[in-house]
């Protein structure tokens, strides 16, 4: 006599291409040619991209807005005995990025979730960073308002491992800026801009000059980024990195002068260390 148990489906997490399309895995293309359905972050930018491979599937649009109220009904989908792929805009699913409600609740069902791996901004950039990446720390993207955001940088001043970030091309100068503030202008980062696209690059050197060479050229100022920079070391100076914490925080209500020396005065910190990374004027 034959079961009539239901099988379960697939939950594939696939990663598509962050630019270059040549970056679409094999895998990646026969998932998602076999799937029942594809959730998408975006499904007019995803059926762009299964054109362009010709692939025809079915799209469910899965985005941060929805996704608690999709997941129920996917997971249902899922035990059904339907496969179902998940992609983002471009690079990894769920890397700052919709699926990890999805994800969780396909788990919990005990629906197997396979990775179909491939791009990843950070992973990418990190590769060609020339900068320390056995130990690293991905922070995504940094608060959008400015004392948000340099309360956050504050808080990873003393951060020893190397620090990943994204960002956006309307707010990369004010974070190049708040870095420079927050860990010293001397501390070596790298900037990856367009990662694997037509006007990729990639520039590296202290904070300060990387400020100094993204605001004299606007083009620098476009795209999409990941920045990446070096952690603070095991041996970093403790009253430094208290010292810039506290000058972050002051610099919020006072002239930088005066926040840099009241810093300074707390923390035993030189007033030269403080004071010469100071953001500029955001006007906000």
């Amino acid at each position: 006599m034959l079961s009539t148990m239901q099988t379960t489906g697939t939950l594939h997490v696939v990663a598509t291409p962050i630019g270059h399309l040549g970056d679409l895995s094999p895998r990646a293309r026969e998932t998602l040619a076999g799937v029942d359905a594809i959730c998408a972050e975006d499904t007019r930018h995803t059926r762009q991209l299964l054109a362009h491979f010709g692939i025809e599937r079915p799209l469910v649009a899965l985005h941060q807005h929805n996704e608690s109220a999709q997941s129920a009904q996917l997971v249902a989908r899922l035990q059904a005995g339907e496969s179902l792929a998940l992609v983002s805009d471009a690079g990894t699913p769920l890397i700052s990025d919709p699926g990890f409600r999805l994800v969780r609740a396909a788990r919990e069902a005990d629906i197997r979730v396979s990775p179909v791996p491939g791009a990843c901004a950070a992973i990418a950039a990190m590769s060609v960073a020339g900068i320390a990446s056995d130990r690293f720390t991905f922070e995504g993207f940094l608060p959008a308002k400015t004392g948000a955001r340099r309360e956050r940088l504050a808080r990873l001043a003393s951060e020893s491992r190397t620090l990943v970030f994204y960002e956006a091309a309307h707010r990369i100068q004010e974070t190049l800026d708040d870095c420079a503030a927050a860990f010293g202008g001397e501390r070596h980062a790298a900037l990856g801009r367009e990662l694997t696209k037509l006007f990729e690059t990639v520039l590296d050197g202290p904070l300060d000059r990387l400020r100094d060479r993204v605001a004299a050229d606007p083009n620098q100022r476009r795209g999409e980024f990941v920045l990446i920079v070096e952690g603070a070391g095991d041996d970093a100076d403790a009253r430094i990195i208290e010292g810039r914490r506290l000058y972050a925080k002051l610099a919020e209500h006072l002239p930088p002068s005066t926040a840099a020396k009241l810093a300074a005065e707390l923390s035993g910190a030189p007033r030269k260390a403080l004071y010469g990374g100071e953001p500029r004027d955001s006007g906000e």
